[in-house]
């Protein structure tokens, strides 16, 4: 199941991931974790979780480094490559950060203004309902995200937190 959300904008499922296209500029990713929103918010927050599922793995680009200053203000840097030759940066920094429950970044690798990215994490009996809102700076910058299959990757890269979260290291204790 791989087909794109249509010009209307109607949603997409893939596996348990929700993919929508709110609004022209607007995309809306959602999913439940079966983790508390602090396991899950320190997934997104903490370099040596992060680098073990933000990537793709089908996609070949592991993520080599990654750099973050998680707090208001505070800048991130991401690179990605099959080796040190050929890497791919994207940096920005984080507009707000309010632990466990919201997190907001800007995106600004391009020449052009990036997308802020909103995600949002709210715990109901253990389990954590995240929501990504990709807010483009125009109807261009998410229809050229779109069809380039950045925004397709959502899936795996959640199914890969999944399994972060329930491995051995994640029930012990803090992550």
């Amino acid at each position: 199941m791989d087909a794109r959300p249509d010009e209307t904008g109607t949603p997409l499922t893939r596996g348990r991931t929700h993919v929508e296209r709110a609004s022209e500029r607007e995309l809306v990713v959602r999913r439940s974790f079966d983790a508390p929103a602090r396991l899950v918010f320190e997934a997104w927050t903490r370099p040596e979780l992060f680098m073990r599922w933000w990537a793709p793995k089908s996609s070949g680009m592991p993520l080599l480094s990654c750099e973050m200053d998680v707090r208001t203000g505070g800048k991130y840097r991401l690179e990605f490559g099959r080796d040190a030759a050929s890497t791919w940066t994207f940096f920005g920094k984080y507009l707000e950060v309010t632990p466990h429950s919201r997190l907001v970044w800007t995106n600004d690798e391009g020449e052009d203004e990036g997308a802020v990215t909103t995600v949002t994490f709210e715990e109901t009996n253990g389990t954590t309902r995240l929501v990504l809102r990709d807010l483009y700076p125009s109807k261009e910058a998410l229809d050229e995200a779109m069809a380039s299959g950045a925004t397709s990757c959502f899936d795996e890269q959640f199914g890969q937190l999944d399994e972060l979260l329930i491995s051995p290291s994640a029930s012990a204790g803090p992550l």
